[in-house]
């Protein structure tokens, strides 16, 4: 009955609750409504915008009557801008509602009816944590833009501040743009597939102050070279390294395979509680060092270690989790499928003088039976998969090592329980989840599970 509701008509309606999106539902007249940037418990006037025969879509027109929990958005594009989808909700109740989620999920698997699920652990100021930032670079109506795309869109949504990164992106971020308005470097059109700047990324190292700063360019060189690198380097002499990455592919993707070192070094260095990092271009870095910290000390709390442990961490990246493991482990062995991650991986360690690490680089399956054909048997395996979650065969390599115990840190709540009810159900027992928000303001949220075998 959809159809009797037509597009473009205005309504009131009360919403009851949010989706996983943060969105807020309701009814209209028997039909499910989704409404952006709606909270439960508010009545509200409601433009039409889709119309399918099983819901509704409606545009927010106004909000008649507020929620307790809704607040005002610090960011003067929130409405537009595909970055951050809960600033008009009070950072308690964006804790809330990602605990929430993933009691969601694990409500769903009969398998994980008795783990404990905690409270999700925030920070203290929920702003300016982001250590990275990545700009499309466009031009609208022949002027350059620069900023963050719009939520399913390549339009780019311009900003000069970024109330969630680092204050100092932004500052290199003006300067660019600054330079490029008299430069003679031409911006990437996607459509035509020609000019040369496609995007810029920026790194900042939290406590060490250094930053690395990348140009993503459809091409080989850059015209005024030497001059954007006096011009931005004197600017801001925390910039320590600028690189080239080339990517003359017609594609989404977005960097590209090669980085040329253009000033400075190849890596920025930066530092985890104890430990220090080097960082390169194309390094997977957790973007909220204060909560990453958090995170990693609480999986190695999970491991239960005494220093006698042998450990395997999958997905190891750069090396951070296996270091901080390998403080209180007799062994660790990293497992990674990027080369240049384990590359930087075994850089860390040495790094930080640390000799108990061993990185191995392949698919995770198969590096684990290798370990199992040298007869590596680990009393505990750490995961850190992408948000896909591991293979069913990654598991199935794992449940026939026997661990003791497992931790499994997640970015993403289904994938996370769809593995941990197939752990369970093969003699791994999920205990508890900590969520921890490392993504304030955004509807993402990271977790972390002790999952121990179930015949100990």
């Amino acid at each position: 009955m959809a159809h009797m509701i037509a597009k473009n008509s205005i309504h009131t309606l009360t919403i009851t609750a949010l989706n996983d999106q943060a969105q807020g539902l309701g009814m209209l007249d028997g039909i499910p409504i989704i409404v952006e940037q709606a909270l439960p418990g508010e009545r509200i006037e409601v433009k039409i915008i889709k119309v399918t025969p099983i819901y509704l879509v409606g545009k927010l027109c106004s909000v008649l009557a507020p929620a307790q929990d809704r607040t005002q958005p610090f960011c003067q594009v929130f409405t537009r801008c595909g970055g951050c989808r809960l600033q008009h909700l009070s950072y308690p109740a964006q804790l809330d509602f990602k605990t929430d989620l993933a009691r969601a999920q694990v409500s769903q698997v009969k398998e994980l009816q008795t783990v404990r699920i905690h409270t999700t652990i925030g920070m203290d100021s929920p702003f300016h944590y982001r250590n990275k930032a990545l700009y499309p670079v466009g031009l609208r109506q022949d002027k350059i833009v620069m900023g963050f795309y719009a939520t399913h869109s390549h339009e780019i949504i311009e900003h000069p501040v970024c109330g969630i990164q680092d204050a100092r992106i932004d500052r290199v971020m003006a300067h660019i743009r600054q330079f490029l308005e008299c430069s003679r470097i031409s911006i990437y059109d996607e459509t035509q597939h020609s000019g040369l700047l496609r995007h810029v990324l920026v790194r900042i190292g939290m406590r060490s102050g250094e930053i690395m700063v990348v140009l993503v360019i459809n091409g080989r060189d850059l015209p005024d070279k030497d001059r954007f690198i006096s011009s931005l380097t004197h600017t801001m002499p925390e910039i320590k390294s600028l690189s080239l990455n080339c990517n003359q592919e017609k594609t989404n993707v977005i960097l590209g395979i090669e980085n040329r070192v253009i000033f400075g070094k190849y890596t920025i260095r930066d530092e985890l509680g104890e430990f220090q990092f080097d960082i390169s271009p194309s390094s997977f870095y957790q973007i909220n060092p204060r909560q990453t910290e958090m995170l990693y000390r609480k999986a190695v709390e999970y491991a239960a270690l005494s220093g006698k442990e042998t450990v395997v961490d999958l997905y190891c990246g750069i090396g951070t989790i296996s270091c901080f493991l390998a403080c209180q482990a007799q062994q660790v062995y990293g497992i990674e499928a990027v080369e240049s991650a384990v590359h930087d991986a075994r850089n860390n360690a040495a790094l930080n003088a640390l000799k108990n690490i061993e990185f191995l680089q392949g698919e995770a399956e198969e590096r684990l039976r290798e370990l199992a054909d040298r007869d590596v048997r680990p009393e505990v395996v750490v995961v850190d998969p992408p948000r896909k979650g591991c293979e069913q065969s990654v598991l199935d390599a794992i449940i026939a090592m026997q661990p003791q115990r497992m931790v499994y840190v997640s970015c993403a709540p289904k994938t996370l329980v769809r593995d941990l009810g197939y752990l369970a159900r093969n003699g791994m027992q999920p205990l508890e989840i900590q969520p921890i928000d490392l993504f304030p303001h955004t509807t993402h949220v990271e977790c972390v599970t002790r999952i121990e075998r179930k015949d100990r």
